[in-house]
C-alpha cells in the first residue's frame, strides 16, 4: 500500500524529476554501474516500465542526469562568483574555485559528466536533448562571462577561455577528486598560484 502510495505521488507530482533524482542518488552511491532503469524505478517507488514514459532507455536518462549535473555544476560556480569581490580578476578565480567546490563535493556526478557515454541525438528524447543543450551551454557561459573582460591572445576569446578551462579542469580531475593532499612531487599548489594574471582589455600596461 504505501509502495503504491508513493508512486501514485509521483505519477500526479513529476515522475520524470523523481527518477533524475534517483539516478542522481545510485550513482553517488554506487558509481555508475549501479545505474540501471530498474534501479531508478524502484528508488522512486514506480513499476520498472515506468521511465520508457519520459526517456529513450538509460542513456537518455543517463544525458537527463549530466543535464541535471550542469545545473548544479553553474549554480555553485554563480555562488561563488557572488560571494567574490567584484573585479574581473577576483570573479574568475572565484568561478574556478566554484569549480574545483563542485568536483570535490559532487566526485561522483562530476566524473560522469565528462565521461562518454554513447549518446547519439536520435537515442536522446526530445526534452532531455533540450535540457543537455541549454544547461551544458549556461555551465559553459559562466566561464566564458568570467573570460570576457581579458585581453585575449592567440586563439581570440577562445583561447583565453580554452586556456582557462583546461588548467581548471585538468586540476580538478588531478586533484580534487583525488583522496590524498599530495602530488607524487610534493604539495599540491593551490590553484590561485597557476591561474595566470591575465591582463584586463583596458590594462595601460599594454
Amino acid at each position: 500500500m504505501g509502495k503504491q502510495n508513493q508512486a501514485k505521488r509521483h505519477h500526479h507530482g513529476n515522475l520524470r524529476e523523481a527518477l533524475i533524482t534517483a539516478a542522481i542518488d545510485i550513482l553517488g552511491a554506487g558509481g555508475p554501474d549501479a545505474l540501471t532503469l530498474r534501479k531508478c524505478a524502484a528508488r522512486a517507488g514506480v513499476s520498472h516500465a515506468a521511465p520508457a514514459h519520459h526517456f529513450n532507455g538509460l542513456v537518455s536518462l543517463k544525458i537527463a542526469v549530466i543535464a541535471r549535473g550542469h545545473d548544479m555544476f553553474a549554480d555553485t560556480m554563480h555562488r561563488a562568483r557572488d560571494r567574490a569581490e567584484q573585479n574581473p580578476h577576483a570573479r574568475l578565480n572565484a568561478i574556478c574555485q566554484g569549480y574545483l567546490e563542485f568536483a570535490t563535493t559532487h566526485t561522483d556526478l562530476f566524473k560522469f559528466m565528462f565521461q562518454p557515454h554513447g549518446a547519439l541525438p536520435d537515442s536522446i528524447d526530445t526534452t532531455t536533448g533540450m535540457e543537455i543543450s541549454r544547461a551544458s551551454m549556461a555551465s559553459y557561459g559562466v566561464l566564458r562571462d568570467a573570460c570576457a573582460p581579458f585581453e585575449h591572445d592567440r586563439g581570440g576569446n577562445l583561447g583565453t577561455e580554452t586556456m582557462v578551462w583546461s588548467l581548471v579542469h585538468g586540476y580538478a580531475m588531478l586533484f580534487s577528486t583525488n583522496t590524498t593532499s599530495q602530488a607524487p612531487f610534493g604539495p599540491i599548489p593551490d590553484f590561485n598560484d597557476i591561474l595566470p594574471k591575465l591582463l584586463l582589455k583596458s590594462d595601460p600596461a599594454q
